[in-house]
């Protein structure tokens, strides 16, 4: 069957900008600012998008395009069966990601309507605690998945394209206006104190945390190791320059992240709040209890929400996108199909998360960074050493004249520089997992004994298959 494509490069653009955009910079970015000591965080989240997230998102869109496939089937095609594992990962990825992201969505559905009464404006932190989780949270769930199928059903062009291209500058207008806004707020000097100011001796005692948690942050909020760029990068034809909408994708994703968090700070101090109490319901405590004090309220907080709605839908349906995508090239089935059988399986996993709290966090805080850095460790270890010059070609097709002067230092980037940060961050990660500390030292030794060790692996393999 002919594979779709996307009809103008805005629509690919403003689609893969919504995937990144989403709950990862409105929802999870103040969340994890506030308990991860704000402008610290904010200072190394800005850092790793630049140097990691940027070159990573390329690598996965150069094998995207280069195969025209989903996850699985881009590997085996450009590397043979054996990879088809790492498409798997990327798969797995995409069901814990949306598991948890889907719950959220629902809170937001929650939100939107609960808006219109005032339900929450006396108590917002415990309207919050009471709907977070249980039955009621599992069927909101429900209906934002209902709504994420919906879009896919219809499409790459006419679902996925019109909603996004609608979506995100609805969302950039309506956060630059409450940005204004919050800024005229008592109180809100705070906030900006504690998210522009940087505490040298915070980031320094917890300089390990801090950047295990803004790499798990930024890969998440670019959608990189999950395969919804190398999805959505599928459908993109040639002549178009992936290092030029690699870089826009990642500085509206950026910009709207900090963006995000010059509404929340602002906000929560002046409620009174601290940054770190409101936890995952930092955005509803925040702006809930500050659309009290507004005129027309009810109308501004079914507004706010109904446009965070959007936002969330954009980046459920990139995630969804890479399931049915995967079931439509191998397996033949049509789109109508892939998609029931992916929303048979995301309404039996988000269930279960939205009824435990633990598996929630777990999932969120934890499993989403691990699942996505190693994604995108083994992403570029295939560019740099399986595709080789081959992935440089594919960069450079329809690049201009500046993106071809970077090429070469981002192909030696992608196959040693960054796998090495990755996988530091990954041991460092894996070590509080499983209750192990482990000295920044002992993880930088592990990373590089692991990935010359995977480079000379590969490089061995290749030899022996010419």
């Amino acid at each position: 069957m002919a594979r779709a494509t996307w009809r103008t490069r805005l629509g690919f653009v403003l689609a893969a900008v919504g995937s990144a955009v989403g709950l990862g910079n409105i929802w999870r970015f103040p969340w994890l600012t506030a308990t991860n000591g704000g402008a610290a965080f904010l200072l190394l989240y800005v850092l790793v998008i630049v140097l990691v997230g940027v070159p990573g998102l390329l690598g996965e869109m150069v094998i995207g395009r280069r195969s025209r496939r989903n996850p699985v089937g881009a590997f085996g095609a450009l590397g043979g069966r054996r990879w088809r594992v790492l498409g798997g990962v990327a798969l797995l990825a995409s069901v814990v990601v949306l598991s948890f992201y889907s719950v959220v969505g629902g809170w937001i559905l929650r939100y939107t309507l609960a808006s219109a009464t005032g339900a929450y404006f006396g108590n917002p932190q415990g309207y919050f605690a009471a709907i977070d989780y249980g039955v009621g949270a599992a069927g909101f769930h429900v209906l934002f998945l209902l709504a994420t199928i919906a879009v896919v059903y219809a499409g790459v062009d006419r679902g996925i394209e019109v909603a996004t291209t609608v979506m995100v500058p609805g969302i950039v207008v309506l956060f630059g206006a409450l940005a204004v806004w919050a800024a005229t707020l008592p109180g809100s000097a705070g906030g900006y104190e504690f998210y522009l100011s940087l505490d040298v001796g915070y980031l320094r005692a917890n300089f390990v945390d801090v950047l295990v948690a803004a790499a798990g942050q930024a890969l998440f909020t670019l959608s990189v190791g999950a395969g919804a760029m190398l999805t959505y990068a599928s459908y993109v034809d040639e002549d178009r320059s992936l290092a030029a909408d690699g870089t826009i994708i990642a500085g509206l994703n950026t910009g709207i992240g900090v963006l995000a968090g010059l509404v929340i700070f602002p906000l929560l101090f002046s409620l009174g709040v601290s940054p770190g109490e409101g936890g995952p319901g930092a955005l509803f405590v925040s702006l809930a209890g500050a659309f009290a004090d507004l005129p027309y309220s009810r109308v501004v907080g079914v507004v706010f929400f109904g446009v965070v709605l959007l936002a969330a839908l954009s980046s459920a349906i990139s995630i969804f996108e890479v399931l049915v995508s995967y079931l439509v090239d191998e397996h033949e089935v049509t789109r109508s199909q892939a998609t029931a059988g992916v929303g048979g399986l995301f309404l039996v996993t988000g269930s279960v998360t939205a009824l435990s709290p633990s598996l929630f966090a777990l999932l969120a805080n934890t499993v989403a960074n691990l699942v996505l850095t190693a994604g995108l460790l083994g992403f570029l270890l295939f560019d740099g050493w399986v595709l080789g010059k081959a992935a440089l070609d594919e960069y450079e097709k329809g690049a201009g004249p500046v993106a071809r002067m970077v090429g070469l230092p981002w192909y030696y980037a992608v196959a040693v520089a960054l796998p090495l940060f990755l996988a530091f961050t990954l041991v460092s990660g894996l070590g509080g997992v499983v209750g192990v500390s482990v000295t920044a030292p002992q993880a930088a030794g592990a990373a590089v004994v692991g990935v010359v060790g995977a480079i000379l692996l590969l490089r061995t393999t290749a030899d022996a298959a010419t």
